[in-house]
């Protein structure tokens, strides 16, 4: 294994924490990105400088909003003209939201999808053209088993924001691979402990909207949706363990790392229908004579 250069988004708690911290551990030099580093996330910073002191690891800090085209260019920017390179980026910024569709305003889906989708293709802007130069990287997305699996209501605008992010990965993956760069799409389950997904998920903005839902019929579903999920999900399920895979897959040699990965304790069959999908997609490139695209083509 190589010590890379990698960068992560949403590095602040979650995933995205337990990912900096044990692809810190495997021996890489990791930016976890984070926002607001010298406000409201400075206990955050903190720690991660705190872990890389007490664990003798290369865990840094860089100010990445992934909601802002400067904040983004900048964060990347200096992790350039530090290293000189970037190796592996991981798409994992996100947030979700919970209740009726219908009560969200078009303005709250519009945040959302920017957290999750256009934040990607900030990233992407900032560090693909230093990837193509070098000939070589990975690219990782941090897709989720709800956009192919089973949909639990209450939770639409998060599972259209994730759709449409994995939509984008598989798109960018077939216009990568000419230029030396992989591409993995790492799909964890619905997780309920271990990250802050839920507790911090965003709420209908019309309120009013949202109250006809729960003094109507659907009284009473958002907390049998919360403890249906809870109840599907293994006792020793661990958020670590996507932790885990991502540091397998980062170390596997190039162009041997799977397409897709999938972290899925309570098995909502996301993995079935997305093995179809894939299939699928690479027969269509079969077809059309661009099979040549489905893997990277070491360049460096």
């Amino acid at each position: 294994m190589s010590k890379q250069v990698i960068v992560i988004s949403g590095a602040s708690s979650g995933f995205g924490a337990l990912t900096a911290r044990a692809l810190a551990k495997a021996g890489h030099t990791v930016y976890a990105g984070i926002r607001e580093t010298r406000g409201r996330n400075a206990a955050q910073v903190a720690a991660a400088a705190a872990f890389a002191e007490e664990n003798g690891v290369d865990l840094r800090t860089v100010e990445l909003d992934v909601a802002s085209d400067v904040s983004v260019e900048t964060g990347i920017a200096a992790v350039i003209a530090e290293q000189g390179r970037i190796d592996t980026i991981i798409h994992n910024a996100g947030h979700m939201s919970f209740g009726p569709a219908e009560a969200f305003t078009p303005e709250q889906f519009a945040e959302l999808y920017d957290i999750n989708v256009l934040s990607t293709q900030r990233v992407n802007r900032a560090v693909l053209p230093r990837m193509r130069k070098q000939g070589n990287g990975l690219v990782v997305w941090v897709s989720s088993s709800s956009t192919r699996g089973g949909t639990p209501p209450y939770l639409s605008p998060y599972f259209a924001a994730k759709a449409a992010m994995d939509s984008l990965a598989v798109s960018y993956a077939s216009e990568l691979t000419r230029w030396g760069i992989e591409t993995a799409i790492i799909v964890p389950g619905a997780f309920t402990k271990g990250t802050n997904h839920f507790a911090h998920s965003g709420s209908p903005a019309d309120k009013a909207r949202a109250a006809e839902y729960d003094n109507g019929p659907y009284a009473g579903v958002p907390d049998q949706a919360l403890k249906g999920l809870a109840s599907l999900e293994p006792a020793d399920a661990d958020a670590a363990s996507v932790a885990t895979a991502i540091v397998d897959v980062v170390d596997m040699p190039f162009g041997t790392r799977p397409f897709r990965t999938h972290i899925d304790p309570s098995e909502d069959g996301a993995e079935i229908v997305n093995g179809v999908a894939d299939r699928v997609r690479a027969e269509l490139f079969r077809r059309i004579g661009l099979e040549d695209l489905l893997k990277p083509h070491a360049r460096a």
